[in-house]
């Protein structure tokens, strides 16, 4: 059974019959997407079920067609764990999304809005579940365009400006990968199935330069989609004008894509090269830590200030993977899932708030938890596991990347603790600012959370709080790709730090 093509069929068949109705039938877009979504949810469930844990470093569900021979393209789909993971999460918040903008729009744009986040999900899961290099490079590019319509029609303001900006970044990258891939194939076996990632992996370069070029082609291109400082300037940007729903696909699914091929594509391909890069790389993953958390403190509006606190995550996701060990690599993976969970609940709860109050300025809002307790205290909770409490899902993941990373890296891991402090402050001030305090005269009249907002906020807290107390599902199926990853890579765990035991006394 096709598992991978049907879960991408089915938002695709989804969003042809979406745009197919008839004016005036919003109503039924509206199910017709929640359908397609919960239908390619099940799919996935079906095909996480059937999944060999104890195998999660090879591809499973392998299919492999000969898609243009002629350049060495194939239609090749698998995943291990790593994959596996990032699968169901774009599987897990669609179907919320789609929830969440329910009566946001109205005729036409509704059913543009429905059918392009459909269209998104076809592609979130064509590239984590591509195994030719050719293919994820399309579906890599092919995600643009349905984000750049979704944010250019129905963003806010400076919906355009951000719109060509996010595209413009986008391109730029593709671009410089799409050297990179080119030359990766001149240097390998070549033949009708050459750009197959199985044939590419462990090949012979000319020379260490040609190696770390296309590595810094890949990088790139990864690095703007992560995204990293200093490529990141699109993403507030993007996120702040995007409407809540997609700003959540935008943060929580489509930036993994950037550190998902970091971990699976730029290490395997090129091992030498990934070790020659790693300690500047780990610089610039500290600053990132460390600079999108001191913009979050200063930032007026609340999209945008979740937007700079991703970019700090996003920094402690690429310190684990170039740390280069097997903690650090296991917390990045468990992390670009929780990441992806407690960043849709801050976006979609902020949207509901905004909505509300007609204004996504901080000091717009005030005394809330009075009014609506329901609403602050789910915030207090997404907001609470985006700076990694203990009981919560971030705390583990966040963890393992700093025990990961400091056997190699023992001052940048010091160095990056410093982002968990200054996550505390950028969260419970803002949680200060808008919900304690005096009770606001306009909030007399605001509702709690209703029935659809509690089905929109309730999965996710659920997985939130579960992943904090019990990570093992996801490790399980992830760590067997790491360790295949670090034998790829040619590295191995540092030995531990063991005092010398005295003559005489028993170890």
């Amino acid at each position: 059974m096709p598992w991978l093509t049907i879960m991408g069929l089915l938002p695709l068949i989804g969003a042809v019959v979406v745009w197919a109705l008839p004016n005036g039938t919003d109503a039924m877009a509206r199910v017709v997407a929640l359908a397609a979504s919960l239908a390619t949810l099940a799919v996935g469930i079906g095909m996480a079920l059937r999944f060999d844990v104890a195998n999660g470093g090879l591809y499973q569900f392998a299919e492999n067609h000969s898609w243009i021979p002629q350049i060495g393209a194939s239609y090749a789909l698998g995943v291990d764990g790593i994959a596996l993971v990032m699968v169901l999460l774009s599987a897990v918040l669609v179907p919320v999304c789609v929830l969440a903008a329910w009566n946001d729009y109205r005729g036409n744009a509704a059913r543009n809005f429905f059918a392009l986040i459909l269209v998104l999900e076809t592609f979130m899961i064509g590239v984590f579940a591509a195994r030719d290099v050719f293919l994820f490079y399309v579906f890599f590019e092919a995600m643009l365009i349905p984000v750049y319509f979704l944010i250019g029609q129905f963003g806010g303001a400076q919906r355009r400006y951000a719109a060509v900006k996010f595209l413009l970044y986008s391109l730029l990258g593709g671009l410089v990968m799409l050297v990179a891939v080119l030359a990766l194939y001149a240097q390998g076996k070549g033949g009708d199935q050459g750009f197959l990632t199985s044939t590419l992996t462990g090949i012979t370069f000319s020379g260490p330069v040609a190696e770390r070029l296309m590595f810094l082609g890949f990088f790139f291109a990864f690095a703007v989609k992560a995204p990293m400082w200093p490529v990141h300037t699109w993403l507030p940007d993007a996120a702040g004008e995007a409407p809540p729903s997609v700003a959540v696909l935008l943060v929580g699914v489509l930036d993994k894509v950037g550190t998902f091929g970091m971990l699976t594509l730029c290490l395997p391909l090129f091992p030498a090269a990934s070790r020659w890069a790693a300690p500047v790389i780990m610089v610039l993953a500290v600053i990132s830590v460390l600079y999108g958390a001191l913009l979050a403190l200063g930032q007026s509006d609340l999209k945008r200030l979740i937007a700079y606190t991703s970019i700090s995550h996003f920094g402690f996701i690429v310190l684990g993977i170039f740390a280069m060990t097997t903690y650090g690599q296991s917390g990045s993976a468990l992390y670009m899932v929780n990441h992806g969970f407690s960043t849709a609940a801050l976006f979609l709860i902020a949207g509901m708030l905004i909505t509300r109050r007609s204004s996504s300025r901080i000091d717009d809002f005030g005394g809330l938890q009075r009014s609506t307790p329901l609403l602050a205290g789910v915030f207090l909770l997404a907001g609470l596991s985006s700076l990694a409490l203990p009981g919560l899902s971030s705390f583990i993941s966040e963890f393992l990347v700093l025990v990961g990373t400091y056997p190699r890296y023992p001052a940048i891991a010091v160095i990056a603790t410093l982002g968990i402090v200054l996550a505390a402050l950028y969260i419970l001030i803002t949680y200060q600012r808008m919900f304690t305090g005096p009770a606001q005269d306009y909030a007399a009249a605001w509702r709690d959370l209703d029935k659809r907002e509690a089905w929109v906020v309730a999965p996710l807290i659920a997985v939130i709080i579960a992943l904090g107390f019990f990570p093992k599902p996801v490790l399980d199926a992830v760590n067997p790709a790491v360790a295949r990853t670090m034998q790829q890579v040619q590295v191995s765990d540092p030995e531990p730090a063991v005092p010398p035991v005295a003559e005489g006394t028993q170890p």
